[in-house]
């Protein structure tokens, strides 16, 4: 189990950033996200901090979320994705609301 951004819910998922992952949460929810969109969003922000936006209506533009939601999946995902990114070392928390992509 590990915490969503904001620490206030679990999740669970399976497999890891370079092969894919399916994340499990809510009460039966599944998203899957492909290792070749985890190797885009990594290229795309690479070394840059830019705002997780956990958003599920209104993402900041130019944020992990927009894009999430813009080349994944319209549900929002980043609550999950950025922990994801953090605790397989692709990725550095800054703060409360921003991550930086590191690899």
């Amino acid at each position: 189990m590990l915490k969503t951004w904001g620490g206030r819910s679990r999740f669970e998922y399976n497999g890891r950033v370079e092969t894919g992952t399916d994340i499990e949460f809510g009460q039966g929810n599944h998203i899957r996200v492909k290792a070749q969109q985890y190797a885009a969003l990594r290229r795309h922000f690479l070394d840059r901090m830019v705002p997780v936006g956990t958003s599920r209506t209104d993402a900041p533009a130019h944020s992990l979320g927009a894009w999430l939601q813009a080349n994944v999946t319209p549900t929002a995902i980043a609550c999950y994705v950025a922990p994801i990114l953090v605790r397989e070392g692709y990725a550095i928390r800054v703060g409360d609301h921003d991550i930086r992509i590191i690899r």
